[in-house]
């Protein structure tokens, strides 16, 4: 296989750098330090293909695949972990789950807008109750006539509060049984749903994260996704496609944390030489070094079983798994390359290492995808 950035991946990463020299990195510090989510900024990157990079382009996307998806969600992420974080959950999650399984109507309807950024998508399948433990939710839908009315509570959700449409899974049958629970599409505005708490959180702080809350939301029939009682198992294939995401934004992490320590350690003087000369650090990149280069294998590889429609449900497991554990220990080595200096807000390294934390946790935790891995491997 040959994982050499094509002329379209390169451009995409040209692309993206000189962007967010000009409107992602001058505020990154300050969007962290107020938590503010600029939405104005995903909709510039909404008009320059960057929302719907899968989306064909007979829907208003840029037609790409997952390779290049991969290109732009690790670049987005070498310069700000939050942004990339939207811009991943945002593709692959809401827009992906109505690309997959929408009808044409659906598609019609959503996918231009989305795929532009003039809406922003969310998607909601984890509760406060229900992190892992998907199949237990409590948030419901029930049939009334030809609408169907969800009651509920969505927690830890991409842009929950400022997204303006979103998928949602709710439970129409039996607690516990994959076969039932649908999903809906829910427009913001729509009566009884609502944005709830925003999250205070470590790291990814550009990023919305909130609660939604259903009370008696009433949609209309069309607004159901697929058939009544798929809502699991779709979100469980979506899922597969996230996990490309998660671990792409991952490996933008490292690279952006690794490019700040390759840098620092060249300048730093110690001793009259650049402390990169002393093995202690110098082994540092070097691992630094290798594990990327794994990651970035594994992420690839992923992407391309995906893009042949070949199964990858273990590969993209394994490539979430190891490249967000990577992404953690890279940017904790990064930190102390830097020294005190990289505990210090004044230096990116501070940053990308509470930013990668998330990684490991959101779209299924290290711990899950070790469950994954080995059913797959024991089948």
């Amino acid at each position: 296989m040959n994982f050499e950035p094509t002329e379209m991946q390169q451009q995409i990463a040209q692309m993206i750098r000189d962007f967010g020299k000009t409107n992602i990195q001058p505020y990154v510090i300050e969007w962290d330090e107020k938590q503010e989510f600029p939405a104005a900024v995903l909709r510039q990157m909404g008009q320059l293909g960057l929302m719907g990079v899968l989306v064909p382009q007979e829907y208003g996307g840029s037609g790409l695949g997952y390779l290049e998806y991969v290109t732009v969600i690790s670049e987005v992420a070498r310069i700000c972990g939050a942004i990339g974080l939207s811009v991943a959950a945002h593709n692959s999650l809401c827009t992906g789950h109505i690309l997959q399984f929408g009808n044409e109507e659906q598609k019609q309807r959503y996918l231009p807008k989305l795929a532009t950024a003039e809406w922003i998508g969310a998607w909601g399948l984890t509760e406060p109750n229900t992190g892992s433990d998907a199949m237990n939710m409590k948030c419901v839908a029930h049939k009334e006539g030809n609408e169907w009315v969800i009651n509920g509570t969505k927690n830890w959700i991409t842009h929950g509060k400022s997204g303006e449409v979103a998928v949602v899974i709710a439970r129409t049958g039996d607690i516990r049984d994959s076969h039932g629970m649908s999903a809906f599409i829910v427009e913001r505005g729509t009566p009884g749903f609502s944005g709830g708490k925003k999250e205070n959180k470590l790291g990814m702080r550009a990023s919305e994260t909130a609660e939604m809350i259903f009370d008696n939301c009433r949609i209309p029939e069309a607004n159901l996704l697929g058939k009544v009682g798929e809502g699991f198992i779709q979100a469980m294939k979506v899922l597969d496609g996230g996990r490309i995401s998660i671990a792409a934004l991952s490996l933008g992490i490292a690279k952006g944390a690794r490019d700040a320590a390759l840098k620092y350690a060249k300048e730093r003087h110690q001793f009259d030489q650049p402390i990169a000369n002393f093995q202690g650090i110098s082994f540092k990149l070097a691992d630094m070094a290798t594990e990327i280069e794994a990651a970035e294998l594994l992420t690839l590889q992923a992407a391309d079983m995906k893009n042949r429609k070949v199964k990858m449900t273990a590969q993209a497991a394994m490539a979430k798994y190891f490249a967000s554990e990577v992404a953690v220990r890279v940017a904790n080595d990064a930190v102390q390359i830097f020294g005190g200096y990289g505990y210090t807000k004044d230096f990116p390294v501070e940053k990308f290492y509470r930013d990668a934390k998330l990684c490991t946790i959101g779209e299924g935790t290290s711990e899950i995808q070790k469950v994954v891995i080995a059913r797959e491997v024991l089948r």
